[in-house]
């Protein structure tokens, strides 16, 4: 009788641990699946911009002819412009590419002459450039310098006389 009650003790627990673990994973997945729906971040955690979101040069267009040095004003919607260093959702800053595309979603941007930042959250900026044909793209970044991809880069073409 003693081994009847000790097994069916046994039993019981083992059934009580196996329900509380069923339990958790259950909760565990719907919480996994109410954060990945409703996320509006990328698996590294950078923050994604929302869909209507893009970049524009405010003051040039492509096939402009220039002289050097130019203006070059930085137009951004559906974003809010912040100096680097702390990565906030919906906020980032520009930086332009000289001969060169955009920088994948996730990318760093690097920092270099022909790759110029803002960390400063400027929107605009004197360039100095040698007579010739350039490419310009300007490219949207969080506040590590992540690059918010394809989505807010815009391209341009432009002789500078």
């Amino acid at each position: 009788m003693k081994k009847i009650s000790m097994m069916l003790g046994v039993a019981l627990i083992a059934g009580a641990c196996q329900n509380q673990a069923s339990q958790e994973e259950s909760s565990s997945q719907e919480s996994n699946s109410n954060t990945s729906e409703e996320s509006s971040e990328s698996p590294s955690g950078q923050p994604k911009a929302p869909a209507d979101a893009k970049v524009f040069f405010a003051n040039l267009a492509d096939g402009d002819t220039l002289e050097s040095p130019f203006l070059v004003e930085f137009g951004v919607e559906g974003m809010e412009v912040e100096p680097a260093g702390e990565v906030h959702e919906g906020k980032g800053h520009h930086h332009i590419i000289i001969n060169n595309h955009y920088i994948e979603f996730g990318g760093t941007v690097p920092s270099d002459s022909v790759n110029i930042h803002y960390g400063g959250g400027q929107t605009s900026d004197s360039l100095d450039l040698n007579p010739g044909k350039y490419t310009l793209t300007m490219q949207f970044a969080d506040g590590w310098h992540r690059s918010y991809g394809k989505q807010l880069s815009k391209t341009i073409k432009v002789m500078v006389k």
